[in-house]
């Protein structure tokens, strides 16, 4: 009976830790280079799954039933937008938006009308990242949650710029 009474705070500290993994928050490793400059491979992140309210340019994961692995990719549509781009512009809504976070020329596609529950996703490599030109739009409830903060390595430890 003592052992079971030692045992009860490691028991608890375990299911804690499990609750919070399973549904706040959990780190995450980049892998690839589809995000660079923003993320370099083997980067480790913390991925915040209670975070639901996607906004344009946020960076999310992408749950691997989508693709073969998680994919960490921008927010570049959101549910009900037409996306365009052309010329190496990004068009919303016909309307040209400016995309800072894009790295390298993006090849010109057809317009997208995105469904009441879809994201058009990319990565800021755009010359060599797999994303919704490729996979097509991503529904909301294939993403995971956001990243925002970088634990390792220490040298750029802290919030993504």
């Amino acid at each position: 009976m003592k052992i079971v009474k030692e045992l009860i705070p490691y028991v608890i500290i375990v299911l804690v830790v499990m609750l919070i993994r399973t549904f706040i928050i959990t780190p995450i490793a980049v892998q690839g280079d589809s995000m660079v400059p923003t993320l370099k491979g083997n980067e480790l992140m913390i991925l915040k799954k209670y975070d639901k309210d996607y906004k344009r340019f946020d960076i999310v994961v992408v749950d691997k039933s989508v693709y073969k692995d998680s994919l960490i990719k921008r927010v570049i549509g959101l549910p009900g937008e037409t996306i365009e781009y052309s010329h190496n512009k990004l068009y919303i809504n016909g309307k040209e938006l400016k995309d800072t976070y894009a790295y390298g020329e993006t090849e010109s596609f057809k317009t997208i009308t995105l469904g009441k529950d879809e994201y058009f996703l990319m990565g800021d490599n755009r010359e060599v990242s797999l994303d919704s030109r490729i996979l097509g739009p991503i529904k909301k409830d294939k993403i995971k949650g956001t990243v925002g903060i970088i634990l390792y390595p220490f040298n750029r430890f802290g919030k993504v710029k």
